[in-house]
């Protein structure tokens, strides 16, 4: 199992004295920090209208990011593909693996939240054929070469982009569901499917049955089963004392849980009783990740930044991570 982070790059302007610029700094500092700890990857959402997420253009983000890193991969936990022309989505994000150095990973997602289809004035309920139109232009695109195409949302005439990705033949594509029993359709066409415990399903036990849908299609669909790639988005916090963690981590998980704007909100200890959080000493960490290692996930992603948890808070806990649970996977 490899370990990255992930920020929903979740915002409380009303509740804490943090502005958004603030915020921004503080993950970039902590994209850094992850960098030199060894992690291998770092992930930002897209969100638009609302604290929820503050991020609305994530490859302004991480371009950003880019310049301050040399190593580790840097991810988008999800462009929503309906929401943009496609070539203009190719064009950005063939400008951060440019600028990075080829160390681009582009996760995808059709989007789920009302106010944000209604404030760019879409439905929802195109959303599935409007991500698949724009997932197909986008990889059209990156091959370099020039090309048409005719859809029901996009109409491309004799186009070929002026920037391509610096990975061949394109940076890797992972495709984000909250659905569980979805990941099947993703295993279907091959490609990774993103994950996240806390929003996708009540138990562990619901995990490991959409993963194993997952494989199944994924194999079916002419793939090897030890290919297929299964990240999760996971709320973690580490600290010396298992204590101690859960202590630091229950107001921002609280905070985080009571203004969120999907699934069904649960307390904090059954949060943690259900292994869907990891806030403990690093054997604490351990555990629950090697739950998930055996239910076939592939990638952890902390969600290491959550509901206003002090920054210095963050980099421990990193810093923790990074000493002692990844060289316990790193075999």
């Amino acid at each position: 199992m490899r370990f990255g982070i992930f920020s929903v790059a979740d915002h409380y302007p009303t509740e804490l004295r943090r502005s958004a610029t603030e915020l921004y700094g503080e993950l970039l500092d902590q994209a850094e920090a992850a960098d030199a700890l060894g992690f291998d990857s770092f992930w930002i959402a897209e969100h638009h209208f609302h604290e929820y997420g503050a991020i609305p253009r994530p490859p302004v983000w991480l371009a950003a990011a880019a310049e301050r890193t040399r190593r580790i991969r840097l991810g988008s936990a999800v462009v929503v593909l309906p929401f943009d022309n496609p070539l203009r989505t190719a064009e950005d994000y063939a400008m951060v693996d440019m600028l990075s150095g080829g160390r681009l990973n582009l996760g995808v997602g059709s989007g789920y939240l009302t106010h944000e289809y209604a404030g760019f004035g879409l439905s929802l309920e195109e959303k599935r054929e409007r991500f698949n139109e724009a997932l197909e232009v986008v990889l059209r695109a990156w091959t370099g070469e020039r090309f048409s195409y005719e859809g029901r949302f996009h109409h491309i005439e004799n186009v070929q982009l002026n920037v391509r990705p610096v990975q061949s033949p394109r940076p890797p594509v992972w495709v984000a569901t909250l659905r569980a029993d979805a990941a099947l359709h993703i295993g279907a066409k091959r490609l990774p499917v993103m994950l996240i415990p806390y929003a996708s399903a009540e138990t562990l036990e619901e995990m490991k049955a959409g993963v194993a849908l997952y494989k199944e299609a994924f194999v079916q669909a002419g793939g090897l089963a030890e290919e297929a790639t299964l990240p999760f988005g996971f709320h973690c916090h580490c600290a010396e004392a298992t204590a101690g963690a859960r202590a630091e981590a229950r107001e921002p998980m609280e905070r985080y849980v009571r203004t969120r704007l999907y699934a069904v909100q649960r307390p904090f200890e059954t949060l943690v009783e259900q292994n869907v959080v990891a806030f403990g000493d690093p054997d604490e960490i351990v555990r629950v990740a090697r739950l998930y290692e055996a239910a076939g996930f592939t990638h952890f992603l902390a969600i290491a930044n959550f509901g206003g948890l002090p920054h210095t808070q963050v980099l421990r806990s990193m810093e923790l991570m990074a000493r002692h649970v990844l060289p316990r996977f790193s075999g």
